[in-house]
């Protein structure tokens, strides 16, 4: 009897307690295993068109590229990771092309943009795809860990040694983030790997929760059936102020025999 590890989702996304509009999009396509979060910014509305014309698109070129490279599938599981990395960060830029291109087409919506957090399944490991600061967690064991990392303006400081992580949460420039898609028509792309085992759980979201969010917290939430864990995690955030989009997918990584 053999056995596998079945990948499914729930999702939420949220307005929050203090926004008009929500800003943020997702996409999750549990078959192609596609999952994506982005939180736009941008005013005339600009926000909501970047973040959801970034996750179509990407979503679009990964279910093109990935059809066409199954007919001359690359030989070998790391020739078909690589296939994977080139097509993902190929959407990225896709996206951020587009975005770019509709903003210098209405003046009205110049510089828009939006985060992005992607996570594509490839074979017994997730490639992970990161531009601004957005976050994905992976709870394993009990234990969340971030895999992401914030471009962000006071992640920077930190890494820098200017400023402490203390300093960072009250900073007045801790909204600034340093990478978009959209605000120009090329973007540097984090693409990371990361393994899966039977029993994980990720969480992609805007920073609208992970602001809101303590990581010890992450596990017991994630244990949570169904969509009881993502409205806990919507009901968390609005609880503790909603001052932002709230936006989150889990994804469940099960054996199945």
């Amino acid at each position: 009897m053999t056995s596998k590890v079945v990948f499914s989702s729930h999702f939420a996304t949220d307005v929050g307690r203090r926004r008009k509009n929500n800003e943020d999009a997702c996409l999750v396509d549990d078959e192609l295993g596609l999952w994506v979060v982005a939180d736009g910014m941008g005013g005339q509305a600009a926000g909501e068109i970047a973040s959801q014309q970034a996750v179509e698109t990407v979503h679009g070129m990964v279910r093109q590229g990935l059809t066409g490279s199954r007919q001359v599938a690359p030989a070998g599981a790391e020739a078909r990771s690589v296939n994977h990395e080139r097509v993902l960060e190929s959407a990225v830029q896709g996206a951020t092309y587009m975005v770019f291109g509709l903003a210098e087409l209405d003046r009205t919506k110049s510089g828009m943009g939006t985060t992005l957090s992607a996570m594509l399944r490839v074979e017994d490991q997730v490639l992970l795809a990161q531009v601004g600061d957005s976050r994905i967690y992976r709870v394993r064991g009990g234990q969340a860990e971030q895999l992401t990392e914030d471009h962000t303006l006071v992640n920077w400081q930190i890494q820098q040694g200017i400023i402490t992580p203390e300093e960072a949460r009250t900073s007045k420039q801790r909204n600034v983030i340093t990478r978009a898609v959209g605000n120009h028509d090329y973007v540097q792309v984090d693409i990371l790997r990361a393994s899966v085992e039977a029993g994980d759980r990720f969480l992609l979201c805007s920073d609208g929760l992970h602001g809101y969010l303590k990581g010890h917290e992450l596990p017991a939430l994630l244990a949570l059936p169904g969509d009881e864990g993502v409205q806990a995690l919507i009901q968390l955030a609005n609880d503790r102020g909603g001052k932002d989009n709230i936006t989150c997918v889990v994804v469940c990584a099960d054996l199945v025999v």
